[in-house]
């Protein structure tokens, strides 16, 4: 696979959300180095000043993109800073264990809220922009999205629905030159278990037992997967939309 530095990302304006850790964290520095200007946007400024630290092409904005006007601002900064915007990564989430016996209403309002509703909006504010430079949108999945998850249904559900937005936004946009594809990670070595409230030893005892199952043997890398978001984003795949591409070490094989 050849590095971010050797794809064609020079003077492309980007956002990623939830860059201040993970996988957002791992994808708005790639850009950076392939040569794009990236507004990392997340609720945590300590986090996001981490990130920006790593490149002096990233500008950063500390925001929930679940509030009210959240979406418009969050485009507009990245207009206003660049001129432009070509690529929106929507990779803020959040994950919740959730048997069915002990479903929460607040939970699953707030599952849909991050995973699916926020997401939605910040293309919608983006579409003016994404025309005029026939720009492309990278939604971050989960093999989750496409293979069952007891004690995790809902947050399955949020991104099971991403990926038909993402398939259904591909049809709808590309007659105006505007690609959707969507990356589904498997279990990757991120601080997302911890964002849910679990305690340390839950966190371990849970990638021990996915670690267990995975064909390869490992769990993920977020940089390995800001790699694979960054091809499917890379300006030169104009033929590529609708795709969802699951890096997950053949874990959805099972």
């Amino acid at each position: 696979m050849p590095s971010s530095a050797t794809l064609h990302f020079s003077d492309r304006v980007a956002i990623v959300t939830g860059a201040g850790s993970g996988i957002g964290h791992a994808t708005t520095v790639a850009l950076a180095e392939a040569g794009a200007r990236v507004l990392g946007v997340g609720r945590r400024k300590e986090a996001l000043e981490q990130t920006a630290r790593a490149h002096s092409n990233i500008e950063i904005l500390p925001l929930d993109i679940c509030a009210e006007g959240a979406a418009a601002t969050v485009v507009t900064a990245a207009v206003e800073r660049w001129g432009r915007l070509d690529l929106l990564v929507n990779n803020a989430g959040v994950t919740a264990v959730m048997p069915l016996a002990e479903t929460d209403r607040s939970v699953i309002t707030n599952l849909f809220e991050l995973n699916v509703t926020a997401p939605s909006l910040l293309a919608h504010a983006a579409l003016p922009h994404l025309r005029k430079s026939s720009g492309s949108i990278v939604n971050v999945s989960s093999t989750y999205g496409h293979r069952p998850m007891p004690g995790g249904a809902h947050y399955a559900a949020t991104k099971s629905a991403m990926e038909q937005l993402t398939r259904s936004w591909a049809l709808e946009l590309a007659p105006e030159g505007i690609r959707v594809n969507a990356v589904a990670p498997g279990p990757t070595k991120t601080d997302v278990l911890a964002a849910a409230g679990l305690p340390d030893h839950t966190v371990d005892e849970m990638y021990t037992f996915e670690r267990e199952r995975i064909p390869t043997g490992r769990l993920g890398d977020p940089r390995e997967v800001a790699d694979w978001i960054l091809r499917i984003a890379d300006p030169r795949g104009t033929h590529v939309t609708g795709q969802v591409l699951t890096v997950d070490g053949g874990l959805e094989l099972i």
